[in-house]
């Protein structure tokens, strides 16, 4: 998946469980301080990207530092995908 196809698919799932359009975010945009994103909408949000993604995250071993902006959780969930297809 390509890095801006991945923001857009975190765009999509933020503005779903957000209940607003979420558009033409910014890598630096801070998801809790800009966005007001609650600890049920990041679990919203990662079964979201899981399910468009293929994925598999487990919420015990995200770190604040992977959910400070767009850009960190675009590379956590990047490297996942990598980890998932090294494991295939």
């Amino acid at each position: 998946m390509e890095r801006q196809e991945l923001l857009r698919t975190i765009e999509k799932a933020l503005s779903e469980v957000l209940e607003r359009p979420v558009g033409g975010l910014m890598e630096e945009t801070a998801l809790f301080d800009e966005l007001q994103l609650t600890s049920i909408a990041v679990l919203g949000m990662l079964m979201s990207v899981e399910e468009a993604t293929g994925i598999s995250v487990d919420p015990e071993g995200l770190d604040i530092d992977h959910l400070r902006t767009l850009g960190s959780f675009a590379d956590y969930v990047e490297a996942a995908i990598r980890a998932e297809e090294g494991a295939s």
